[in-house]
């Protein structure tokens, strides 16, 4: 499996763990933007926009594009 294939894998079980505890518990936006360190959310937003912007580095490389 390739990195990029690996980090759109990871993504997306980090948006069901999301979305399984937004549907159960709600989620405000302080919890979204800035949860507390022993929340189950705290870390998400910034380790997935981590893994998106590696995804959108690697698919600009197999094109040769620029970003």
């Amino acid at each position: 499996m390739t990195e990029k294939s690996e980090l759109i894998k990871q993504m997306l079980a980090l948006q069901k763990k999301y979305i399984e505890y937004e549907q159960t518990h709600g989620v405000s936006q302080s919890e979204y933007y800035n949860p507390p360190a022993d929340h189950p959310l705290h870390g998400y937003k910034d380790q997935y926009a981590e893994m998106a912007n590696r995804v959108l580095e690697l698919a600009h490389g197999e094109k040769g594009s620029k970003r």
